[in-house]
Order: structure tokens, then C-alpha cells, then sequence
């Protein structure tokens, strides 16, 4: 099984809701999720979002420039295997 899709990862569980909060309010489908181990980083929460809103979460990371954030990741599960691609630090 292939599955592909966005994360935003921080050091801070607030900053996480409150990145989480402002792109639901951009109409963008967010959500809160556990990160993945493979950024074992951080507050062990990220925002997931589909692949094809990339550039509109780039966008608002850029405008909104929270604090404590890790990066912004495409992550790619594929036969078992997990793939991490950096999308902004």
C-alpha cells in the first residue's frame, strides 16, 4: 500500500494547534496526528495535510512564521517503508 501526504512538525504541542487552527481557517483539510518516528523530533505532534496543499501550507508557514517548528516534510509510505523529503526547515 502507497500512501502520501504532508506534515508540519514542531518542538511545541501549542505551536502545533495553533498552526493546526490558523490553515483550518484558510479552508485547508488539516489535521493533528502523532509524528512519525522517522522525525522523532520535537513534541510527538505534527499537522498532516494532503500533498497537493503543499504550496498553500508553504505559503502560510512563510507567512505566518511560527515558533519552534522543526520543518515541513513529505512523507511516503510505500510497501513498508517509509521516505521523508524535506520541504522547508
Amino acid at each position: 500500500m502507497q500512501e502520501r501526504f504532508g506534515i508540519a512538525a514542531f518542538r511545541s504541542r501549542q505551536q502545533v494547534l495553533k498552526l493546526e487552527a490558523a490553515l483550518k481557517k484558510e479552508g485547508l483539510p488539516v489535521r493533528v496526528i502523532s509524528t512519525p518516528r522517522e522525525v522523532a523530533l520535537g513534541c510527538g505532534l505534527s499537522v498532516r495535510f494532503e500533498t497537493q496543499e503543499a504550496s498553500r501550507v508553504l505559503a502560510a508557514v512563510n507567512r505566518l512564521r511560527p515558533q519552534n517548528m522543526i520543518g515541513v516534510y513529505e512523507v511516503e509510505n510505500v510497501g513498508g517503508r517509509t521516505k521523508l523529503t524535506v520541504l522547508r526547515r
